[in-house]
């Protein structure tokens, strides 16, 4: 591939993950933010802009890592000055700003990738396989849980009306997990408790998911207190068979992503082998360059936000919400540009 110029917006924990991937794939790096520029800059060999303007003038691909209010303005700045973008989960805190930058980008023959990393674990990646191939037979009961401590390094998490809460901001993950795993879904409803422990907001979520084909998938998050350690887990049954992994079951050999950088994000270590940031990363650049399209699509990313706003929608009326995924996915891909089978993402 040729050597892609990429820009860095933002600095917190997530872009420690994210500069060397793209430094292993030949990748002259720029950065912008607020906040740890020049860390980041002096860790992984990158040039600091002043300003997003200034960095846009100097990259074809921005990465975007900011909070997710962020992210439909500076991922929109990025289409309209021709870059390809791949911009952290949740593509935007409403529905309606994550299908607009998909608009945006087909009309500016751009890509938009979504930072859905689950699905690049290699755990979750083989349960995919596996249920495709056939081996649990047909998907009926799907449990999946993700759980840690509460952000607390930035305090915008605990306000809903930016972050989407645990359902947005943590949960999105797995409602795109189980979408991926047993298709379309007709309706979502989600239960939450929230506390308060010496100034510290807990939560805890449970969202259900009735799929077109008549699967139901229970997804269950938690925002805990300090000490509590990262761990997720899926249990996939069906007529045929059960899939089932747990973070803290011990494995054979993990591989060490080394600290989290102070301030920074937990991240679950992936056993050993290649990072899944650098696999999600490599499918994006190599999607720009002509090859296949990768694994999550920005209609997926959509769709995933549409999820986690019904659910939303669900814990403030204490109702099952109606939803029409595969109408969602029709619309979204009737309204692109008719030659756009590249540019979108979504191919």
């Amino acid at each position: 591939m040729p050597a892609l110029k990429v820009g860095l917006v933002g600095a917190g924990g997530i872009a420690h993950a994210h500069a060397p991937a793209w430094r292993s794939l030949g990748a002259e790096l720029h950065v912008f933010s607020l906040a740890g520029a020049d860390e980041l800059a002096a860790t992984y060999g990158a040039r600091k802009s002043a300003s997003l303007d200034e960095l846009l003038r100097l990259v074809s691909v921005v990465d975007v890592m900011t909070p997710t209010p962020t992210h439909h303005d500076i991922a929109s700045r990025a289409l309209a000055a021709g870059a390809h973008v791949f911009c952290e989960k949740p593509l935007a805190r409403k529905t309606s700003d994550a299908a607009d930058l998909l608009r945006r980008a087909s009309a500016a023959g751009r890509h938009l990738f979504p930072g859905h990393v689950v699905r690049y674990f290699p755990e979750y990646a083989a349960m995919h396989a596996a249920v495709r191939a056939g081996a649990i037979g047909r998907p009926a009961v799907l449990r999946f849980s993700r759980g840690g401590a509460f952000p607390w390094w930035s305090p915008w998490f605990s306000d809903t009306g930016q972050s989407g809460g645990l359902v947005m901001d943590q949960m999105i993950h797995d409602l795109d997990i189980a979408r991926w795993v047993a298709g379309e879904v007709v309706e979502v409803y989600a239960t939450q408790n929230t506390a308060d422990r010496d100034g510290q907001p807990l939560q805890t979520a449970h969202v259900v998911l009735t799929h077109a084909g008549g699967a139901i998938s229970h997804v269950r998050g938690l925002w805990g207190p300090p000490h509590v350690t990262f761990r997720t887990s899926f249990h996939v049954a069906g007529d045929g068979g059960v899939l089932h992994f747990d973070s803290a079951d011990p494995p054979g050999v993990r591989l060490d992503l080394g600290p989290v950088p102070a301030g920074g994000e937990e991240r679950p270590a992936p056993v050993a082998g290649e990072s899944p940031y650098l696999t999600e990363i490599r499918e994006f650049a190599e999607a720009i360059a002509g090859g296949p399209a990768a694994r999550v699509t920005a209609a997926d990313g959509v769709v995933a936000v549409e999820l986690a706003e019904a659910a939303l929608e669900s814990l403030g009326s204490g109702e099952a919400v109606p939803i029409d995924t595969a109408a969602r996915l029709r619309d979204l891909l009737g309204a692109l540009e008719p030659d756009m089978s590249v540019g979108s993402g979504v191919a």
